[in-house]
């Protein structure tokens, strides 16, 4: 049997409780997070029916690009930005068409690249709630985001110039989103 000094003893007693200390604090970590997060939150209504999807798949499979995640990341952080203390956003995404689509009869060369032309417009539908911290609906509706002139547009979308993806799509999120909760 060993046999741990005073100050060994002492150290590994500071450890336990800093362990514990550690373990404590996460869950309370945990919950806050998850309360910021909770003001915003986004549900995709029957995504396997949803234009893009029927079309080329739930994910780019030629980009590899899981634009559900993507969108949905995207539409909780800038909605996050312009709520007002205490207002919750839920957003039902009913459809999506991304930007573009792709051409496979024009050759091997460019089957896997997404053409942005005018006839291939975004469209997002969606139907949302803005709530207040006592649950009274202070506006809800149902919008249907389209760009119409989503090239020329695109040119000054947030994340154009640094080319992320999506960013027409973002786009129309992002102007939905611009007017602030009263203007939804």
């Amino acid at each position: 049997m060993q046999r741990l000094s005073l100050p060994g003893l002492f150290t590994t007693v500071l450890l336990a409780v800093a362990a514990l200390s550690v373990t404590a604090a996460a869950p309370a970590h945990a919950a806050q997070e998850a309360a910021t997060a909770a003001r915003v939150s986004v549900t995709y209504i029957n995504p396997e029916n949803f234009a893009e999807n029927r079309m080329f798949g739930m994910q780019d499979r030629f980009n590899h690009v899981d634009y559900l995640t993507e969108l949905k990341d995207y539409l909780v952080k800038r909605g996050e930005k312009i709520l007002a203390p205490g207002q919750r956003l839920h957003v039902d995404i009913t459809d999506i068409q991304l930007a573009g689509a792709y051409e496979p009869g024009r050759g091997p060369q460019t089957d896997h690249i997404r053409m942005m032309r005018d006839i291939y417009v975004p469209r997002i539908d969606l139907t949302f709630q803005l709530t207040d911290q006592d649950g009274k609906v202070l506006r809800e509706g149902k919008r249907v985001l389209r760009g119409l002139n989503y090239l020329r547009d695109g040119q000054n979308a947030p994340g154009a110039r640094s080319g992320e993806s999506l960013y027409y799509d973002k786009a129309l999120l992002e102007r939905w989103l611009r007017g602030g909760p009263d203007k939804l």
